[in-house]
């Protein structure tokens, strides 16, 4: 079962913008089992409860609605935790998700539904996002 995602918008920009140098790239072959992710880090929100209502009732159903188009084979959504000491985290969500190859989340990152995804990020994450492509090695 997909749980929704939770952002990608930055993930288009990035994915468009930026490309390893030629000693970094990862082959585009993995051993099975490896995946390749996009992860979209949210810092903490201006507002979280107004973030949390946005997140539930637009960018999640949205994304569900391409999810199949996207071709994710797994989607993580963590929100984190203060610190012992009461202060919020750093970071305040992480969408991580993952595809069975580079093809493929190449493949699931040029689709529109995956750009009307993305495209709605800056709508409710207005602590700022980051976003990064990389592939699990373990």
């Amino acid at each position: 079962m997909h749980r929704p995602l939770l952002s990608l918008a930055a993930l288009v920009l990035i994915a468009g913008c930026s490309k390893p140098a030629p000693q970094q790239q990862q082959s585009a072959v993995a051993p099975a089992g490896v995946q390749w992710a996009v992860i979209v880090l949210y810092n903490q929100p201006k507002d979280t409860a107004a973030f949390e209502k946005y997140y539930a009732e637009t960018h999640r159903p949205l994304f569900a609605s391409h999810a199949q188009e996207i071709g994710v084979t797994r989607v993580e959504l963590i929100r984190f935790s203060p610190s012992a000491d009461g202060k919020p985290a750093p970071i305040y969500r992480e969408a991580d998700l993952r595809w069975d190859s580079k093809e493929a989340r190449d493949k699931g990152m040029a689709t529109a539904g995956f750009k009307a995804v993305a495209g709605d990020l800056p709508a409710f994450a207005t602590g700022g996002f980051t976003v990064l492509l990389g592939v699990k090695t373990n």
